[in-house]
C-alpha cells in the first residue's frame, strides 16, 4: 500500500508522520512526476484551499488528480482539502475538484483566534478534534453519508471513496479517521 499526500501547501507533514507511525508507506505529491508511479490513496491536507487549487493547476496536477478521485481513488480530505472536493462553496461561484456533493462554508468559526479543540465520544472511541479556521458542511446531497456532527453542525462526511473532515485528525494522538481511510484503501485493493 502506498499513499500520496498533497504537499504543495498546508499541513501535509503531520499527515505523513501519522501514516508513518501507522506503518503506511507514503510520499509527497509536489509535481506531476510524483504521481506517475501507482499509488493507492490520496490525502488532501488542511491549509489554504484557494492557494492549493491554484498551485494544483499551475503544476499540472489538477486534472490528473481529479480524474483519479472520480475513478474511485480513496481520498481523505481535511479542512481545506474538503473545500477542494466540495461541489459548492457558500458565496462562491466556482469550485475546485467538485467531486464531493456537499456545500461547504469556509472559515465558519472565524479566523485563527476562533480555532478550538473538542473531545467527543464517537463509535465507542474518545476523539480529540482540532478545528483550525475550520469550514463546516452546510448541506449534503442524499447520496452523502454524514459521519459526524458537532453542536448540530456537519463536520465529517463520506461519499463513495471520499472522506471529508472539517477538523485536523493528524494533530491528535488517535488514528481513528486515518484508520477509516486506510480501510477504504484496503477494500479498494481487494476489489
Amino acid at each position: 500500500m502506498r499513499v500520496g499526500v498533497l504537499a504543495v501547501q498546508g499541513a501535509f507533514i503531520e499527515h505523513r508522520q501519522k501514516l508513518s507511525s501507522m506503518g503506511i508507506d507514503n510520499f509527497e505529491i509536489r509535481q506531476l512526476q510524483d504521481i506517475q508511479k501507482p499509488f493507492d490513496g490520496l490525502i488532501l491536507p488542511g491549509g489554504e484551499s484557494t492557494t492549493q487549487g491554484r498551485l494544483l493547476k499551475d503544476l499540472g496536477l489538477f486534472e490528473p488528480l481529479k480524474d483519479k478521485i472520480q475513478k474511485g481513488l480513496p481520498t481523505l480530505a481535511t479542512c481545506a482539502g474538503m473545500i477542494l472536493l466540495a461541489t459548492q462553496i457558500t458565496g462562491e461561484n466556482y469550485h475546485h475538484f467538485g467531486t464531493l456533493p456537499i456545500e461547504v462554508t469556509r472559515n465558519y468559526y472565524g479566523r485563527q483566534l476562533g480555532s478550538f479543540h473538542r473531545q467527543i465520544q464517537y463509535e465507542g472511541n474518545r476523539l480529540d478534534l482540532m478545528f483550525i479556521r475550520a469550514p463546516i458542511v452546510k448541506s449534503v446531497r442524499p447520496e452523502v453519508k454524514v459521519l459526524l456532527k458537532v453542536d448540530n453542525l456537519i463536520v465529517a462526511v463520506q461519499h463513495k471513496q471520499q472522506i471529508g473532515l472539517s477538523f485536523h485528525p493528524e494533530l491528535s494522538k488517535q488514528t481513528f479517521f486515518h484508520d477509516q481511510f486506510i480501510s477504504l484503501v484496503r477494500a479498494q485493493q481487494k476489489s
